[in-house]
């Protein structure tokens, strides 16, 4: 099984692709989509649809899934990344795909162990979980995190349900 994980943000958004065994994953891909902030923010949300599209096609994933949103002090910057999130989710949704929704502290869990973990130790850990990967930033570091943690959890669904049957 193919899965695309998202880390939506309007400056950057982190994309992540692996493929899914069971439970043993690898990298296929990763990269980082930027829009530039001098920009109008119609303009940046179109930019980052076709990005995304143009994404999703060249790796014809099975799965998606996206990180949730966490508020901040700043509304203006908050409404923002949930416009940038909304556009993450479209971009998905019209490609057919089943989109799972992860707070990033169940990503942090899943990846590190831990739900108060550092951005540096889920950068660590992905790349220990996919060996040999190059990662294109932090953005999409944490875009495998949620690839990740969305592999794991189809996987627990999964045998959940042959203990149910």
């Amino acid at each position: 099984m193919i899965l695309i994980g998202f880390d939506p943000g309007l400056g950057t958004t982190g994309w992540g692709v692996i493929a899914a065994d069971g439970n043993r994953l690898s990298h296929i891909a990763n990269g980082q989509i930027k829009t530039e902030p001098s920009m109008e923010l119609a303009r940046r949300l179109s930019l980052l649809h076709a990005a995304l599209v143009d994404v999703i096609h060249q790796h014809q994933p099975d799965g998606a899934a996206v990180e949730e949103v966490l508020g901040n002090s700043n509304a203006q910057s908050t409404l923002k990344l949930g416009q940038a999130r909304g556009v993450v989710l479209l971009s998905a949704a019209n490609a057919g795909l089943v989109v799972g929704e992860y707070h990033p502290s169940v990503l942090k869990k899943a990846v590190v162990g831990t739900g108060g973990a550092e951005k540096r130790q889920v950068q660590a850990m992905v790349q220990v979980l996919l060996p040999g990967v190059k990662l294109a930033g932090p953005d999409a570091a944490d875009a495998l995190a949620v690839a990740i943690t969305h592999a794991h959890h189809i996987a627990t669904a999964r045998a959940m349900r042959r203990v149910v049957a």
